[in-house]
C-alpha cells in the first residue's frame, strides 16, 4: 500500500474539545488518521505508557493549545519512547512560537485549523514514510581472528600484523588490526601508528560507539586500519560485557578483525578468545614455550573452549632443529596448524620500518597461506620447490 492510501491509527489527546471536534469532522473524508482513543485531559506518563502498550497507535495527536508546557512534556516523552511513536502537535491557529517549541520538544509534525485535507495528507504521507521499515542491508558480520602467545616473546604481534596485511592484500576487503594488550601492547609502536585514541577509549565508550566515533580512533597503515593499545599500561580488570560490545561494533564495520592478544593465560585474552571465530596459539620450538602451550591447551579444554576453533602455530622453526609439525604436535597432544620458518633478516627489516612483508621468501608464502585460509580463499597449487626442512611443505599442516 502506498503512503497516499495509508490511514494511520492515532491516539488523540485534547482537553480543548472545540479543537478535537474540528479535527475529527475532517477525518472521514481526509482518510488520514483513524482515532482509536480520545483522551479529554493530558495523561500522566504512566497512563500514557499504558495506553501506548494497549493500543500501539502509529501516531499521537496532541493538543498544544490548552497548555503548551504540559503538551511539550508529553511530546518529549513520546520522542524518547521505544518503540518509536510519532507525534503531531494540534492548534487552532498557525502560531509561530508554538510551532518552534513543539518541534523542539520532539513532535514529528504540526497541524492547525481548519485542518485542510491536503495538509493532513502531506503530514500523513511523511509519517507513513518514516514508519515504513528500511530495506535491510545484507552484510555478513565480519570474521574475528585472535592471536595469543603461550609465552611472551613468541612473535604473536608480528604474526597478527603480517596476517592482517596479507588478508588486505589478498582480498582488498576492510581489515582491522586491534591491539588488545592493555598492559604492554606494541602494535602502535611497531607500525608507527600514532593516535590520540586507543582500545581503552573504545571500551569506555562501548554504549555510544558508532561508526563515526570508531573511525576517529583508528590509524590506517598500508590499507589496514589499526586500533592501538593505550600508551600507559592499564591494569584494572575489563568488563566482559563492554568488551563484547566493542567486538560487535568491529564485526559490523569490518570484513576481518585481527586481534593481537596478551599471553593466553591473561583474563582479557580468554574473554576475547571466547568471542572470536577462531584463535591461534603462538609458540616456538623451545621447550619452555612448548611446555606452556601444553598447559594452555589443557586449561582451555577444561574451560570448555572448542578445539576446532583453537589452532597452534609454531613460529621461528629452524631447519637444524630436525622437527616438523607432527613431531611438535605430539609434545602437547594437539595438531599443529602451521609452522613458520625463522627468517630473522626479513623480519628485522619490516619491524624496523613498520611495513608489510614482501617478496618470495618461505616466510612470505607461509604468512600468505595462513591469511588465505583465514579469508576462506582456495589454496594455490604448491610448487615443488616450496619445501621446508626437505620433508614437508611449509603449510602441510593447514
Amino acid at each position: 500500500m502506498s503512503p497516499k492510501d495509508t490511514t494511520l491509527t492515532a491516539l488523540l489527546v485534547s482537553p480543548n474539545r472545540e479543537l478535537a471536534e474540528r479535527l475529527t469532522r475532517t477525518l472521514p473524508s481526509a482518510k488520514t488518521f483513524q482515532v482509536i482513543a480520545d483522551l479529554r485531559s493530558y495523561p500522566t506518563e504512566q497512563a500514557l505508557d499504558l495506553r501506548l502498550r494497549q493500543m500501539a497507535p502509529q501516531v499521537v495527536l496532541v493538543d498544544v493549545m490548552t497548555d503548551l508546557d504540559e503538551a511539550c512534556g508529553i511530546l518529549q516523552y513520546l520522542a524518547s519512547y521505544r518503540p518509536q511513536v510519532h507525534s503531531v502537535g494540534l492548534h487552532l491557529e498557525q502560531d509561530g512560537d508554538s510551532i518552534v517549541r513543539v518541534l523542539r520538544a520532539g513532535a514529528t509534525e504540526f497541524l492547525f485549523s481548519p485542518f485542510e485535507e491536503s495538509s493532513q495528507r502531506e503530514v500523513c504521507e511523511r509519517i507513513a514514510r518514516l514508519t515504513q521499515p528500511e530495506e535491510p542491508i545484507e552484510r555478513n558480520a565480519g570474521t574475528v581472528c585472535a592471536f595469543a602467545s603461550t609465552k611472551p616473546g613468541s612473535g604473536a604481534s608480528t604474526i597478527a600484523a603480517q596476517v592482517a596485511f596479507a588478508i588486505r592484500r589478498l582480498t582488498g576487503k576492510r581489515v582491522l588490526l586491534a591491539d588488545f594488550d592493555l598492559t604492554g601492547g606494541t602494535i602502535g609502536f611497531y607500525l608507527k601508528a600514532q593516535s590520540s585514541y586507543s582500545l581503552l577509549d573504545a571500551i569506555e565508550l562501548h554504549d555510544e560507539l558508532d561508526p563515526v566515533a570508531f573511525d576517529a580512533m583508528i590509524t590506517t597503515v598500508d590499507g589496514v586500519d589499526v586500533l592501538a593499545s593505550p600508551e600507559e599500561p592499564y591494569l584494572a580488570p575489563i568488563d566482559a560485557t563492554r568488551l563484547e560490545a566493542v567486538l560487535d561494533v568491529m564485526r559490523n564495520l569490518y570484513d576481518f578483525v585481527i586481534l593481537d592478544l596478551p599471553t593466553v593465560f591473561d583474563r582479557s585474552s580468554l574473554m576475547s578468545l571466547a568471542q572470536a571465530d577462531s584463535g591461534f596459539l603462538i609458540t616456538t620450538a623451545e621447550l619452555p614455550s612448548l611446555h606452556l602451550t601444553r598447559k594452555a591447551l589443557q586449561m582451555l579444554q577444561q574451560l570448555g573452549f572448542d578445539k576446532e576453533r583453537l589452532r597452534v602455530i609454531v613460529n621461528r622453526l629452524n631447519r637444524k632443529d630436525g622437527l616438523d609439525g607432527n613431531d611438535l604436535g605430539k609434545m602437547f597432544n594437539a595438531g599443529v596448524h602451521t609452522t613458520l620458518p625463522n627468517d630473522y633478516f626479513s623480519l628485522h627489516r619490516v619491524v624496523t620500518r613498520g611495513e608489510p612483508l614482501t617478496g618470495e621468501s618461505e616466510l612470505v608464502r607461509a604468512i600468505e597461506g595462513l591469511a588465505g585460509k583465514i579469508a576462506g580463499l582456495a589454496a594455490p597449487e604448491k610448487k615443488k620447490s616450496s619445501v621446508l626442512f626437505g620433508v614437508k611443505p611449509v603449510l602441510s599442516q593447514i
